[in-house]
């Protein structure tokens, strides 16, 4: 720092001191130099100060201009990403629209299938009840039936009746027909055996006995038949048709008799039935041409 020329120096000072300029003069400009010198030395630190305080600031400055272009950066990538989200955003809520669309179709289409399926179902429940109500009648129709049926087997059952033997004998139920014979097999009281004889002059085994079907009278519904059992001859003639020829056999007496019942009669044929007692049965009888045709039938087992 520079002195102004109008402040005398020491020398000159001191030359005035010594031509008789007073003492405290001298004092008062030493102190008065002392005082801009530590002014001087003061201005210099604040100023240095100064300086370092506004390099530090300048620092800071650029400190915080990289944070704002960091942060410009940052809101420009923000920014960025603000729109390509905005712009998916439109993107999905056009999808969502369509979605919406496509679903309330689906939902339409689903009413009207639903539609279509209850009336179908309508249908089909109507069609239903029309073939329930046809099987009803089916079934109330059979019902009728069976109830005729039952009806007729019960009269068929009525005319199983009984009547006297040729031996005067009262008989077992006749049967008239094979369905009443059938009903006589279900009965189970007898032992019944169906044959289909005939003219011929060999006997024929049916059941336990043999039989010779001598001749028939179709007109007159008559036959004359010869039973062999226990190595005995039997004659049967001039039967007719649904009348029981009795005749007994070894055991069979303390029981009731053989019946024969022919139901038809035929030219040179007849068919019929034997019936035996269920036990005491006579044994097979003996003949010397004998021959068993393929219409004799055995028992119904009981």
């Amino acid at each position: 720092m520079s002195i102004s020329p109008n402040i005398p120096t020491p020398q000159e000072s001191y030359g005035y001191e010594s031509a008789g300029t007073p003492r405290w003069i001298t004092i008062l400009l030493v102190l008065m130099m002392a005082g801009l010198v530590v002014l001087g030395i003061a201005g210099y630190s604040t100023e240095t100060r100064l300086s370092q305080d506004l390099a530090k600031q300048q620092e800071q400055n650029k400190i915080l201009i990289a944070q704002l272009d960091q942060a410009n950066t940052r809101i420009a990538d923000i920014k960025s990403k603000v729109e390509i989200t905005t712009q998916r955003m439109g993107l999905t809520q056009s999808e969502l629209a369509q979605a919406k669309s496509r679903a309330e179709a689906i939902r339409k289409e689903q009413q009207t299938s639903d539609q279509k399926l209850t009336e179908e179902i309508t249908q089909v429940q109507k069609e239903s009840n029309e073939k329930i109500g046809a099987v009803a009648s089916e079934v109330g129709t059979a019902k009728k039936d069976i109830e005729a049926t039952k009806g007729d087997l019960e009269a068929t059952k009525g005319k199983l009746d009984r009547s006297l033997g040729d031996m005067n004998v009262m008989s077992g139920l006749i049967a008239h027909n094979r369905d009443d014979l059938e009903e006589l097999r279900r009965r189970g009281d007898r032992n019944y055996y169906e044959f289909t004889l005939t003219k011929s002059k060999n006997a024929q085994r049916v059941g336990p006995v043999q039989m010779v079907l001598n001749k028939t009278d179709p007109k007159k519904a008559t036959y004359t038949i010869t039973v062999v059992a226990d190595d005995k001859t039997i004659p049967k003639r001039d039967k007719t048709s649904g009348e029981p020829v009795q005749f007994y056999v070894k055991g069979s007496a303390r029981l009731a008799p053989y019946e024969i019942v022919v139901f038809d009669v035929g030219k040179n044929q007849i068919t019929g039935y034997l019936a035996t007692p269920k036990e005491g049965g006579a044994p097979a009888a003996s003949a010397p041409t004998a021959a068993t045709p393929a219409s004799a039938t055995t028992p119904t087992k009981p």
